[in-house]
């Protein structure tokens, strides 16, 4: 028998080579799971008595012909007659071959799963295709079906003796590789490893006198039955562990896992694992991979669990979702979204059982999972609703609270005087250590948030919990972390806060995107004399340029650092007594009495707009302000001066420096030898 195939566009295959090449890999799992789904059914037909025969050792074969450049694929299962190879092979139900060509060419799975299209994948690979077919039906007469790569083929009786189905491809011959033995290992790993009926390829091998030879047991390539369709019940730990150690060879051990079973709304099973995540969120991306029935699909499960679930590992098996599926599909699809909503709310289930269970266990690996619940919490309002029970804080310490706990423990001490209650953290415990210890020292928690997304999960904690904020250890001096009043009298006057501040910037150093302000504060004699602090606000505003899009320029803005003077240290007043006061209070003399010149000149003048002044007012202004500013050079410079003769005022400033991390090169060199110089 000859004749052509019934398709409506002219030639269907240079379309499949042309627009399935990208992913002609594929041929393999679907051509093997044909051969699956014959002995499936056989067995089937065997169980329900359909079938009286032996089935024998049901399978699918693979071999290969590296001299001929053949791939064969072999099964033992229902076979066909030729009316329904005619049926099955001949009649391809295609429509709309131009929209069809727009619409998909960029998607192989959705040509060849809208289409119908397993067995026409092999023309991707193959120049000719031969099929010879003996169903199992009593009577039934061997088919042999073959065709070139164009619509025209031939079809006629054969002498196949055995019941099934042997697909022979004669391979391109720029894809001859797969009639290496290596190569197609390779794609049954990946795509068949798992499928419920053994796949043999060849048989085993073992080396004697110095040889590879075969032996006598059957090389079968894939695991029926693997773990995730068995029941947990049936499961030991080291089981989950070693499912683990065969899907992810090189991975450290993993925390923990879930089994999933479900029946109703959909069908979905398979096993997640939570791997040991410390700093890089994408570093183990695509490691869940998605069955249908143990067969393959993809790695991409983007659209199947929620983003921040893809940082687990493990297997989704669900018959709900199509074997080829396009992106389109996942994205729409109720049930897929059903998938998702469950598979999230059984991981959050999964880890509040564990916490509450077995707290110290959960404390002991929250290092390891924090990154993971985090973007979770971040990423879905839902998850953040169920995990915030089970969500910890560690402080400095090495303790943890959940977020109710803290809250409980701190609210006595570290409410300020608007009744906000006040968190405060740490970034580096060692860097930070001083900040720490004063923190400490009035009563306060500090808390350790270094991870990779805490200044994230910082911001999202003010919005959620109730009149509360976070700041940083080193944001502000220790009274005005957590302010309780108006803050303490200052008993210096304005021309000595004067007098220290600008003595203090005329030695502040000049480093690359660092800008530094001085101010005075009463913090009280055992406090330290200086302090070096941070704002909170652009701090924050830089870490977060480095996550999200629209923010760069905050990144490029400079560090904005406060040098805090204690005007209660003996340092800093001894500093101010050592100043030459009777030299200074005569230019401030001068400064003030200029000042108050400048003003009654602009008192005169200030009913008058700049164009309408004469050119004798002109220059009265003008010279009132040279005057002013004349006398405040002669100030910065006195106390410029001053400053320079002074060892204690850079010393003092390197301190905060060093203390910050900033004390580098050159400048750490002259604080050594000054240091030295002091003890001597």
């Amino acid at each position: 028998m000859k004749g052509n195939i019934g398709i409506t566009t002219e030639n269907i295959f240079p379309v499949i080579k042309k627009f399935l090449y990208s992913d002609h890999e594929i041929f393999l799992r679907e051509l093997v799971s044909n051969g699956v789904d014959a002995v499936q059914k056989l067995n089937t037909l065997a169980t329900k008595g359909d079938f009286k025969g032996e089935t024998g050792d049901l399978r699918v074969s693979i071999t290969m012909d590296e001299k001929k450049h053949t791939l064969t694929i072999s099964d033992n299962g229902i076979g066909m007659t030729a009316d329904e190879v005619d049926k099955y092979i001949n009649q391809i139900a295609f429509s709309g071959a131009t929209d069809f060509l727009e619409k998909y060419k960029d998607d192989a799975a959705a040509i060849i799963g809208h289409f119908g299209l397993g067995f026409y994948s092999a023309f991707m690979v193959a120049k000719q295709v031969e099929i010879f077919s003996l169903s199992y039906q009593e009577g039934a007469e061997a088919v042999h079906w073959s065709c070139d790569g164009s619509p025209a083929f031939e079809m006629e009786a054969c002498d196949k003796a055995t019941r099934g189905t042997d697909i022979v491809l004669h391979l391109d011959d720029d894809c001859q590789e797969f009639s290496q033995k290596n190569r197609v290992l390779e794609l049954l790993r990946k795509y068949c490893r798992f499928l419920p009926v053994p796949v043999q390829v060849g048989m085993k091998t073992d080396w004697k006198d110095g040889k590879e030879v075969e032996t006598d047991e059957p090389n079968i390539i894939n695991d029926t039955t693997p773990l995730w369709t068995k029941q947990p019940s049936t499961l030991q730990d080291e089981d989950y562990k070693k499912f683990y150690r065969d899907l992810y060879p090189m991975q450290d051990e993993p925390l923990f896992w879930i089994h999933l079973n479900v029946d109703y709304p959909f069908h979905l099973t398979g096993v997640l694992y939570f791997p040991r995540i410390k700093s890089n969120i994408d570093i183990h991306r695509n490691r869940i991979s998605l069955y249908c029935n143990q067969v393959y699909v993809t790695d991409q499960v983007e659209n199947i669990v929620p983003e921040f679930l893809t940082l687990l590992h493990g297997v989704i098996d669900s018959p709900d979702i199509p074997l080829n599926v396009s992106r389109s599909y996942l994205q729409s699809d109720q049930n897929v979204k059903k998938i998702a909503s469950y598979i999230e709310k059984k991981v959050a289930d999964r880890l509040n059982t564990i916490f509450k269970e077995n707290r110290s266990e959960f404390e002991q690996k929250w290092n390891d999972l924090k990154l993971f619940i985090h973007y979770g919490m971040l990423s879905e309002e839902k998850f953040y609703e169920r995990a915030d029970k089970f969500a910890l804080l560690q402080d400095v310490d090495g303790k943890f609270y959940t977020y109710e706990e803290y809250r409980d423990l701190i609210k006595g001490e570290q409410t300020d005087k608007d009744k906000t209650l006040v968190y405060l953290y740490a970034t580096n415990r060692d860097e930070q250590y001083a900040y720490i210890e004063a923190a400490k020292a009035k009563g306060y928690n500090v808390l350790l948030m270094d991870g990779q997304l805490d200044t994230a999960l910082v911001g999202m904690l003010e919005q959620k919990f109730d009149k509360s904020r976070f700041s940083r250890v080193d944001g502000d001096t220790p009274e005005r972390l957590i302010p309780k009043t108006d803050g303490q009298e200052l008993s210096l006057s304005a021309d000595e806060t004067h007098r220290l501040t600008e003595a203090f910037k005329s030695r502040l150093p000049h480093i690359d995107k660092k800008e530094f302000a001085v101010s005075v504060e009463a913090m009280g004699e055992q406090q330290v004399p200086v302090v070096l602090t941070q704002s909170e606000y652009m701090r924050r505003m830089k870490d977060m340029s480095q996550y999200q899009q629209g923010m760069a320029f905050y990144g490029e803005m400079p560090d904005m650092y406060g040098l805090v003077l204690n005007a209660d240290h003996p340092a800093i007043r001894a500093i101010l007594s050592a100043m030459p006061a009777d030299e200074l209070e005569q230019i401030e003399g001068e400064v003030r009495g200029q000042r108050a010149r400048k003003a009654a000149v602009e008192d005169t003048l200030k009913k008058k707009k700049d164009d309408e002044l004469s050119d004798d007012e002109k220059a009265l202004k003008k010279e009132a302000a040279d005057a002013l500013a004349e006398q405040e050079k002669r100030l910065a410079e006195r106390l410029g001066a001053f400053a320079q003769q002074s060892t204690a005022i850079p010393q003092l400033i390197d301190l905060a420096l060093l203390q910050n991390g900033l004390l580098k090169g050159e400048a750490l060199a002259n604080f050594i030898r000054r240091s030295v110089d002091f003890v001597k």
